[in-house]
């Protein structure tokens, strides 16, 4: 009998022993475990803004792995082979491409920041001054000189064809109520032609390189609501993961939007 007592309270302790063995390694588990998010970035501004994003998303529980490309192609191919979970580099039109040729099941859940296209002058200080017969200069590559098409029907300089959108070209001006004069040169000669020119519409990496601050030398720029505005992107079935959401939340305040126009000062801004 007391052999059978003992070996009772025996087993009872040792039941106990585990059981508070177990729950204390899963509180432990709970303490030390915490969802890290990959994030892909490509070298510069992308990735120098991530670092800021990363010291804000830490504050509120989310760690955050920064990797690095090199180039525009790998940051969605490891995306959608899921060696990273998120990547920030692109823009829309330029995702909207890779998924139609290469069938990515990756989506845009925010907009980060633009680098935006601006349209300059060495002649005029403002876009209303345009005049009649205006020699207008705009990038020859069907992607940037698109892009600064819809710049200059925004401006109320053309019209183009209902529904062209992103793909515009010359060929789809219906109405110039001005009659000025497009000439398509190579985006990377536009800023040494400027003075030839009435205005020209020149993108943000070259016209950095020309010495001209797109916030205060432009006379004319593209807004947040632009369609060309950087993004993060995810696979579509994390577009609702709590971390992808946190990863947003820290990307999205007022610490990183401070840092973008302090450090880059004006020659890229927040796009929300």
């Amino acid at each position: 009998m007391k052999n059978s007592v003992k070996f009772l309270a025996l087993l009872l302790t040792l039941i106990f022993t585990l059981g508070l063995a177990a729950g204390c390694s899963q509180q432990s588990t709970g303490k030390v475990e915490q969802k890290t998010l990959k994030v892909g970035v490509t070298a510069g501004p992308h990735a120098e803004v991530m670092d800021v994003v990363k010291k804000i998303a830490e504050k509120d529980g989310l760690k955050i792995e920064i990797v690095e490309f090199n180039d525009y192609i790998q940051p969605n191919v490891a995306l959608n082979q899921d060696d990273i979970d998120v990547n920030s580099f692109q823009h829309k039109p330029y995702l909207d491409n890779i998924i139609k040729d290469r069938n990515y099941d990756i989506v845009s859940v925010a907009n980060t920041v633009i680098f935006p296209m601006g349209i300059y002058s060495s002649k005029l200080k403002n876009i209303a001054d345009v005049q009649s017969g205006a020699i207008v200069a705009i990038p020859n590559d069907p992607t940037n000189g698109g892009r600064a098409l819809l710049l200059l029907e925004k401006l109320n300089l053309i019209k183009l064809k209902p529904g062209i959108g992103l793909k515009a070209a010359v060929t789809d001006i219906i109405d110039n109520p001005k009659n000025i004069v497009i000439k398509e040169l190579d985006a990377a000669q536009i800023p040494r032609s400027l003075a030839d020119m009435d205005i020209a519409a020149i993108n943000t990496n070259y016209a950095i390189t020309a010495g001209l601050v797109p916030t205060k030398d432009a006379i004319a720029i593209e807004d947040i609501n632009s369609p060309y505005a950087n993004i993060i992107a995810v696979r579509s079935k994390d577009k609702e993961n709590p971390a992808v959401q946190k990863l947003i939340k820290a990307y999205h305040s007022d610490e990183v939007k401070a840092f973008i126009e302090e450090h880059f000062k004006g020659s890229v801004t927040a796009a929300w």
